[in-house]
């Protein structure tokens, strides 16, 4: 009886194994799944342009495609004033400034992707489309800025078919809900007013550290203390996610 009971425990031991390794495979594969359809709906994927929080919370983003004068002012601004921000940078860029890559991911930004050179997704063919994202994920992993989560197309062009293919490759459209066009605006007020004035709960504000925004660092003080002024926080974009209702872009 006694070695009865002993093989009837190891069976239970043993299907309790298994029932317990079967609970944790289809969590971690639930949480995937979770991740990779974020910003799905009933009606397809779609591209995120501000999120819905009950938090007066907002991200700064940063696009950088190309030259490091301005940025690197606009980096040691946020540092010395403690203020997160999301830098989408191009694989070529990543390419040629891998020490600033790894510093801004040592300083804590969180880095993602525009892309690899630039070119608007809507004239390219599905498979153009994903070389150049797995060429830009290559390039920034290997300049030290971790795999990207999320990717800002090229100048910000979308259509169902840039939308359906991206989504193939399990990373997230994020384009934004404030754009002061500061890259070719030259008013450093003109682009802090628009900024203040049209930041609400969950906002994705997109500004560049390219050469080309020469204002940029200029507006941020303002910005940035208005905001605040205003009971506003800064975040990543991961966070502002990761605690909100998405607002997702419609292509129809």
């Amino acid at each position: 009886m006694l070695f009865i009971w002993i093989l009837h425990g190891r069976k239970i031991k043993n299907v309790l194994f298994i029932l317990i390794t079967a609970f944790f495979a289809a969590l971690v594969a639930y949480v995937q799944n979770e991740e990779v359809t974020v910003f799905s709906t009933s009606s397809g994927p779609r591209a995120l342009s501000n999120v819905e929080t009950s938090k007066k919370q907002t991200a700064l983003s940063f696009d950088v495609g190309w030259g490091d004068d301005n940025l690197k002012p606009i980096l040691d601004y946020l540092v010395d004033n403690k203020i997160p921000a999301t830098i989408f940078i191009t694989g070529e860029w990543a390419e040629r400034h891998t020490e600033l890559v790894e510093e801004m991911k040592n300083k804590g930004f969180e880095i993602e992707s525009h892309g690899y050179n630039h070119k608007p997704y809507t004239a390219l063919k599905p498979y153009e489309i994903t070389k150049d994202i797995s060429l830009a994920n290559t390039a920034i992993e290997k300049a030290g800025g971790g795999k990207p989560t999320y990717i800002r197309p090229p100048e910000g062009k979308i259509n169902k078919n840039v939308i359906k293919t991206v989504t193939t490759t399990q990373q997230q459209l994020v384009l934004w809900n404030i754009n002061p066009q500061d890259w070719k605006l030259h008013n450093a007020q003109t682009i802090a007013q628009e900024v203040i004035q049209q930041t609400t709960k969950g906002s994705i504000i997109r500004l560049h550290g390219s050469d080309s925004a020469i204002q940029t660092l200029r507006a941020l003080p303002v910005i940035i203390s208005q905001l605040k002024k205003k009971g506003f926080t800064f975040v990543t974009l991961k966070e502002l996610i990761s605690d909100s209702t998405l607002d997702l872009e419609n292509i129809d």
